[in-house]
């Protein structure tokens, strides 16, 4: 993950040194030149605010300038240790970050494991049934199409086939194995809330939209289950 943040660096560099940095910065966007400089620096910023890395936004497009021109402030190896400082500046924030979801998320399912209608399956998956179908039980190497949003603890959406109006399809043993587990439990027409502990989603691995250590909650709509592998 931090790996991809130099490289990300180091392409933005190489792309920006192809063209001229020196014209006078306007809020329009008018040529394609233009366009595709404002989507470079937005890729650019979002995958900085993915990987909770902090830069200084004035000092970062001076360099972009200066490597345009073929110059730099700092020497290859004072560059290098830069680099290695910020990368491990950003593992000590996600490894803290990480510690307190871990808290977090413990104190929050041992609330909701008590919660009316919520059962907790030997592995630790949490799972409340709203509505019970009467289709198909999926097997492990079964296809399904579901409709689903997903939430941290905090209530922040993190990804939606409801807001894309397209449901997912996937195989049951290709997601996180607290969706596998829950897939297998369902009936074709049911709806389930899913509580599902960090240890049976990305563990402390970040993700897009998702802290290390995160508790993912699910609301999930069996569609159909399709052909198998």
């Amino acid at each position: 993950m931090k790996r991809n943040l130099i490289i990300t660096a180091i392409s933005a560099l190489a792309v920006v040194s192809f063209v001229a940095c020196e014209k006078k910065t306007s809020t329009e966007l008018k040529t394609d030149e233009q366009k595709a400089s404002y989507a470079l620096g937005q890729n650019i910023g979002k995958s900085l605010v993915d990987q909770k890395v902090t830069v200084d936004a004035d000092v970062f497009a001076m360099s972009l300038k200066d490597a345009a021109k073929g110059e730099s402030k700092m020497t290859k190896e004072e560059i290098q240790k830069a680099m290695m400082t910020l990368q491990e500046m950003a593992q000590k924030k996600t490894a803290e970050e990480g510690e307190k979801n871990k808290k977090e998320g413990s104190e929050f399912l041992e609330k909701n494991k008590a919660a009316a209608g919520v059962k907790v399956t030997a592995s630790g998956l949490q799972y409340k049934v709203e509505t019970e179908g009467t289709g198909k039980q999926p097997k492990k190497e079964d296809m399904v199409k579901v409709h689903y949003k997903g939430t941290l603890i905090n209530g922040q959406q993190f990804d939606s086939s409801y807001d894309r109006n397209q449901p997912a399809e996937f195989p049951v043993s290709g997601v996180i194995p607290g969706w596998t587990e829950a897939l297998q439990l369902m009936k074709v027409g049911s709806k389930y809330k899913l509580f599902i502990p960090a240890e049976l989603a990305y563990k402390d691995f970040p993700k897009p939209g998702i802290p290390p250590n995160s508790v993912l909650l699910f609301d999930v709509e069996l569609l159909e289950v399709t052909a198998k592998k």
